[in-house]
């Protein structure tokens, strides 16, 4: 069971905070040590927040989750207006610093990630499945993936995260939760589908479709707009469709494969219906099979209205967030 920690202590563990190892809009991130010698993240939260539903559903969470690849949660601090959690420290950060090449630390391989997106959607698939609850993140991306110190991926950050009885297919809503550019359309646009899982699924899709090209997703949507040609995934669909290679700098013959199956298991999981794509488990096996996989219907443009605050959720603000549409997949373009 977590731990219940009194401010005191969480001073004493992060040594008056002495190491900061980042900060957002959720508060600032510490590196700490426990009596035992290990050492851990501690996670304070801003005032302003210190008694949101955040807090509160990361707490839910801690005692839940036991899985290779979700950081564990140790314990917590809950004192006055102080509110901090405290995890397992992951001494590689997060997968967004290793993927993307503008960033000069995109170190891992093709086979690297190819073997963090299998552990991504295995604990992805443990939260939909292996919990006594349902617990659906809304909230997949690059930044809240970490790596401990051998690269294994830990899916963390559960604040916009709801716990739903396992026999619960459907959930309910207020606002559409979640980071532009990776959130499902069913979010937005209630005709398309009822929200369940299915949402972390498509956000699934556009990490590991991220991961396979080491490309941010904003990156495939250029000035041309007129032109299907500046956009990733259809160029992706393409070329895969006509049976053309896509070729990765520096990637092997056998990385490229691996790139492939990734992009097709990607193209599967961002299909705009959510009765379209596969579940977690599917996409397990998808990434484990050995068969050549089927390709998955053609993307196609889904007009899209930029939200606005009053009605998102949103955890990160892009530059590009006055675009005023975003790529989906869908099974039939005519609709």
């Amino acid at each position: 069971m977590p731990i219940r920690y009194s401010f005191k202590e969480i001073k004493n563990i992060t040594a008056a905070f002495n190491t900061k190892l980042g900060n957002g809009g959720y508060g600032s991130v510490f590196q700490g040590k426990l009596r035992s010698g290990r050492s851990v993240a501690v996670k304070l939260l801003n005032k302003d927040k210190s008694n949101g539903q955040e807090f509160i559903n990361e707490v839910a969470t801690i005692g839940r989750i036991h899985h290779v690849n979700v950081v564990q949660r140790i314990g917590f601090c809950i004192q006055g207006s102080k509110r901090a959690l405290v995890y397992e420290l992951m001494e590689n950060g997060s997968l967004e610093k290793h993927i993307f090449s503008h960033q000069g630390n995109a170190s891992l391989s093709c086979e690297n990630l190819y073997t963090i997106s299998l552990g991504i959607a295995r604990g992805i698939e443990y939260l939909h499945n292996g919990c006594d609850m349902k617990i659906l993140h809304f909230d997949i991306k690059p930044h809240n993936i970490l790596l401990d110190e051998n690269f294994n991926p830990k899916v963390s950050d559960f604040g916009l995260a709801r716990l739903y009885p396992t026999d619960a297919s459907i959930v309910s809503l207020t606002a559409a939760r979640g980071t532009i550019g990776y959130m499902a359309p069913e979010l937005f646009y209630r005709n398309i589908g009822a929200i369940s899982y299915k949402a972390d699924v498509y956000s699934f899709g556009k990490l590991l479709m991220e991961m396979a090209s080491r490309r941010k997703n904003w990156n495939a949507l250029t000035e041309n707009s007129s032109s299907s040609q500046g956009y990733f995934p259809f160029w992706v669909y393409d070329q895969l469709h006509d049976g053309r290679e896509i070729t990765i700098e520096n990637d092997t013959d056998e990385e490229m494969k691996l790139a492939k199956k990734m992009m097709i298991v990607a193209l599967w999981c961002i299909q705009t219906k959510p009765n379209d794509r596969p579940s977690m488990k599917r996409v397990v096996e998808m990434l484990t099979q050995d068969d050549d996989l089927a390709m998955p219907p053609k993307p196609y443009f889904y007009p899209l209205d930029a939200p606005t605050e009053d009605n998102v959720e949103d955890t990160t603000t892009p530059s590009s967030s006055k675009l005023s549409f975003e790529i989906w997949s869908a099974s039939d373009s005519k609709e």
